[in-house]
């Protein structure tokens, strides 16, 4: 903690809080040893006993770790890649979530984003209310979707969702026009990003830590598509259905980034801390930090700070698994688009975050649990309907006739997104 030495000298007047929380942030790092660490990375259907039992396996040892750099380096061996492949391929078919390495993003680089994300939710809201989401149209200059949210604002399955957030999108990708209430105010989604004034730092740290965490996106969703051996994409041209299928959609990922802060809810009882979730406990769960969804989009990249028990995925026989954070290791689910795109092969899993508060950060003291999700996603006019050749495989009929990304989105935010069907961490 040398580094956080020095900034404490250097900025004497610095929330102490925020102090207190990097030591409990280090010392929880240093503490997280368990069987998730130390599994095997990039198991295969064909060549790991986890997928014999896909379920004993996720509640034994987490979920699976997949190491993503043979499609970072370019000179990595066809081999290395086809492994890699065949991982994401069974890791999406049992789970829809997986852990990801390999990156090629430091710690450092990690640990600075959740840090600056801490420093902001620890300004006064009157600070943090000046950056406010609005609604599109509206004389305040909101896009219905830029901008910070304060607690309660955003609901899930009728129950408000105990967090802060400040959402930022990819710059509108076509002519931005004037609002309903005419000149100065603004189309849904059309609003530039609204960045913080404090900390100052913030703005430059994160718009070099998306230009990094795009570039694992575009990795990921090429791998994807080696996944789903959709053949050779040499030639290819833009809706063929081969293994850049997904790389081309993506191609102007029009993605979405989050900074979220859930501060703990009340004392959980015995059977919710567990592991694994007791499903008897389901009807005495009444708040969320986020309600149960799934993603709409193409692929979440989770960065969190080392809270455990707070994230749960579902697993297919219905319990909930705590998928607690590893250092360096992305948390990645699939979304919706990606399971309209496999024609349900891969589905999207649901998902929750209920944090308690009770586990390694300073929770009992009251501390919030941050979490910084991207999500990349398809190009805004990217058509998305199930590929050919997985409706084939799938046995099903086709579960969607096809629609651009955009359209979707704009139903999501259209329908009141924002305060009756969050889809995000």
């Amino acid at each position: 903690m040398g580094q956080v030495s020095a900034q404490k000298e250097q900025d004497p007047n610095r929330n102490m809080a925020v102090y207190d929380m990097d030591d409990a942030l280090s010392t929880a790092r240093s503490q997280h040893i368990s069987n998730r660490s130390q599994q095997s990375v990039n198991p295969t259907a064909q060549a790991d006993s986890r997928y014999s039992r896909p379920i004993e396996a996720a509640q034994e040892s987490g979920l699976p770790i997949i190491d993503i750099a043979s499609y970072l380096d370019p000179s990595s061996t066809p081999d290395a890649r086809r492994t890699t492949a065949q991982a994401i391929n069974a890791a999406c078919t049992n789970y829809g979530f997986f852990y990801l390495t390999g990156h090629g993003i430091a710690i450092s680089k990690f640990d600075e984003i959740i840090d600056l994300a801490r420093r902001f939710f620890a300004l006064p809201l009157q600070e943090k209310n000046k950056i406010k989401r609005f609604d599109a149209g509206g004389t305040e200059g909101g896009d219905s979707a830029r901008g910070y949210q304060g607690l309660g604002e955003n609901v899930t399955q009728g129950l408000q969702d105990m967090q802060e957030a400040i959402d930022f999108y990819a710059p509108w990708p076509g002519v931005v026009e004037h609002g309903d209430g005419g000149p100065g105010t603004r189309k849904t989604l059309q609003g530039p990003n609204l960045w913080p004034s404090e900390p100052h730092e913030l703005r430059s740290a994160y718009e070099e830590y998306i230009e990094s965490v795009t570039e694992v996106g575009r990795a990921l969703t090429r791998a994807m598509g080696a996944a789903l051996e959709l053949g050779s994409a040499e030639g290819g041209e833009a809706e063929d259905e081969d293994e850049d299928v997904f790389v081309r959609h993506c191609g102007e990922s029009f993605w979405v980034m989050r900074m979220i802060n859930y501060p703990p809810l009340a004392a959980a009882k015995p059977s919710e801390t567990a592991g694994v979730v007791d499903k008897g406990s389901e009807d005495d769960l009444n708040q969320f930090s986020c309600g149960a969804h799934t993603d709409y989009g193409c692929v979440t990249l989770l960065l969190t700070d080392p809270t455990p028990g707070a994230l749960q995925v579902q697993l297919k026989d219905g319990s909930w698994l705590a998928a607690d954070p590893i250092p360096g290791a992305f948390v990645v689910n699939i979304g919706d688009m990606i399971e309209r795109w496999t024609n349900g092969i891969w589905k999207s899993t649901m998902h929750r975050v209920i944090h308690r508060g009770d586990g390694g950060v300073k929770g009992v003291e009251g501390g919030g649990r941050v979490s910084v999700p991207f999500f990349f996603e398809p190009n805004f006019d990217a058509m998305v309907k199930p590929l050919e050749s997985c409706v084939g495989r799938s046995g099903r009929p086709r579960m969607h006739e096809g629609s651009t990304y955009g359209e979707h989105l704009l139903t999501k935010v259209f329908s009141n997104f924002y305060y009756s069907k969050r889809t995000d961490w």
